[in-house]
């Protein structure tokens, strides 16, 4: 017993320490990791006859009671590849049988993808270490900003709902509309005639088409209009001389009075009333 843990002792003073989560082997025909000999074992490029397991579980049982600190799953990883080894080497040993065989191959594949997730998370793991750390390469802000997005909308919203939505803009862009303008009601010049007999034997004096326009009337559209047809009735009652129509200037304001004050008009107005 003694004899045995002073050789495991020597042992581990002559292997290196393992580096990168690889356990480094010396055996007969092979110094290397263990994930490389599985690696090279699966590929049959490596004789696995002349590799001692005896030797192997030896120098596995040596570095880890020999390291003092080994992660447990880096521990497990490597028992598990030793373990695989050695079926390995035991298939070679025994004699298989067709069943056996086919189980063997379906373990060669098994321990491939193993070996393949194990190389994926050492890839994995030397990029973690070699990112920058906050703290040592990248420090943070000592105030960093709130960024929270709070929903203030008060919307309640579900599955249901959205698919009845969903169906009635559906519906409704289904149908063909039809343009149908709001119909605006003008002052017709017929309108404006009556307007015109009732209102012009009662003013004194010239007046513009404007006042005679319905105070009612607040739309732009409809006031313009009633200003049209207030000057075609004006028009014609000036055809029939019933009314007089005047404008100083272009562009100016149209005045209109009575036919019958015609004679209290003086003498410039007259003039002005003949041109």
């Amino acid at each position: 017993m003694v004899s045995s843990c002073v050789w495991r002792a020597m042992m581990v003073a002559e292997m290196p320490e393992p580096q990168d989560g690889a356990l480094l082997l010396r055996l007969e025909g092979f110094e290397g990791p263990l994930d490389l000999l599985l690696e090279l074992a699966r590929g049959q490029k490596v004789d696995l006859a002349t590799i001692s397991i005896l030797s192997l579980v030896e120098q596995f049982l040596a570095v880890v009671e020999g390291v003092r600190v080994v992660r447990l799953e880096l521990a497990a990883d490597w028992l598990v590849m030793a373990a695989w080894l050695t079926w390995l080497k035991s298939r070679l040993l025994l004699p298989a049988s067709p069943a056996e065989a086919e189980e063997g191959e379906l373990a060669g594949e098994a321990l491939a993808e193993r070996l393949a997730h194990l190389q994926t998370m050492q890839r994995l793991a030397a990029w973690l270490a070699a990112r920058p750390q906050v703290g040592q390469e990248v420090f943070i802000r000592g105030t960093p900003e709130n960024f929270t997005d709070y929903d203030r909308s008060r919307l309640k919203l579900d599955v249901a709902g959205l698919v009845g939505a969903y169906l009635s803009a559906r519906r409704r862009g289904g149908r063909r509309r039809i343009y149908r303008p709001k119909p605006v009601s003008f002052w017709s010049v017929k309108d404006a005639l009556g307007r015109l007999e009732k209102l012009v034997g009662s003013l004194p004096d010239w007046t513009s088409l404007e006042q005679f326009i319905p105070q009612e009337l607040l739309s732009p559209l409809e006031r313009k209009a009633a200003l049209a047809s207030t000057l075609i009735a004006g028009l014609e009652m000036a055809r029939h001389g019933t009314v007089r129509l005047r404008q100083e200037a272009p562009f100016g304001p149209i005045l209109l009075r009575g036919d019958g004050q015609m004679a209290e008009d003086t003498p410039e107005e007259a003039e002005s009333n003949q041109s």
